[in-house]
């Protein structure tokens, strides 16, 4: 979550906003009405992040090593096939770890494993599938998973905060015509936003190998679930 505080004058809703700030006190003033009201706004999703894992075991180090390192080699080959640069992957870690068996009394040395991490994100939503099918059958990676994101926050939090001083204003305008009175300008706001990041992960275990023309892939038109940020915003306007 973050918070962030906008100072808006006259009717523009231009807002100023930073991190950890607090907002002032805000003492009554006579002829102001103070209100606050909750607003939102779902987006799509623009970018998806796929993860998967590299695994290879064999007795010796160097054995596990190339095991591993051909796998990569194969992944960067499907990348480029789809018209993906391999430098556009990244490695969220790298391990090359001893393998022991516990079940007697002094331990036994017994394989090496190396275990690495890739992440992927994509903007282009048409090629998921395919990348996950040929990951798949090329049976060289585990735990593929999807993610969707949305980078582009801040216009969706700037339309959050239209729509939360849109009703902020409505609630304003209430108050002023049971009062007799009449709205006037905004002299002072405070703004807080929060992100809902909903997270879907359809594929979280290795996939069994089928041919491209067999059934579609578990996620084969669906839509991604939209991105919900709601924002709060406190208003104070004059009276007439």
């Amino acid at each position: 979550m973050k918070t962030l505080v906008a100072i808006l004058t006259l009717l523009l809703l231009a807002s100023s906003f930073g991190l950890g700030q607090e907002h002032p006190a805000v003492t009554a003033q006579p002829n102001t009405v103070f209100v606050g009201a909750d607003g939102k706004f779902e987006a799509n999703p623009d970018t998806a992040l796929l993860q998967f894992n590299i695994s290879a075991q064999e007795d010796t180090s160097r054995a596990a090593y190339d095991r591993a390192s051909k796998s990569a080699e194969q992944i960067r080959q499907i990348l480029r096939a789809n018209g993906i640069e391999p430098k556009a992957a990244e490695i969220g870690y790298f391990s090359l770890q001893p393998v022991y068996d516990y079940k007697t009394p002094k331990r036994k040395l017994v394989a090496y494993r190396v275990n690495a991490n890739v992440s992927l994100k994509l903007k282009d939503f048409s090629k998921i599938s395919l990348i996950l099918q040929q990951l798949a059958d090329a049976d060289i990676t585990e735990n593929q998973s999807i993610q969707y994101t949305l980078e582009d926050m801040d216009a969706a939090k700037t339309k959050a905060v239209e729509d939360a001083y849109r009703r902020a204003r409505d609630s304003a305008n209430a108050v002023a015509r049971a009062g007799g009175r009449t709205l006037g300008e905004l002299s002072y706001a405070s703004v807080d936003t929060f992100e809902n990041v909903r997270v879907m992960q359809p594929m979280v275990a290795p996939m069994a190998r089928m041919s491209a023309q067999a059934v579609p892939a578990p996620t084969e038109e669906f839509s991604p679930q939209t991105i919900t940020v709601t924002a709060h915003v406190n208003a104070m306007f004059t009276l007439r």
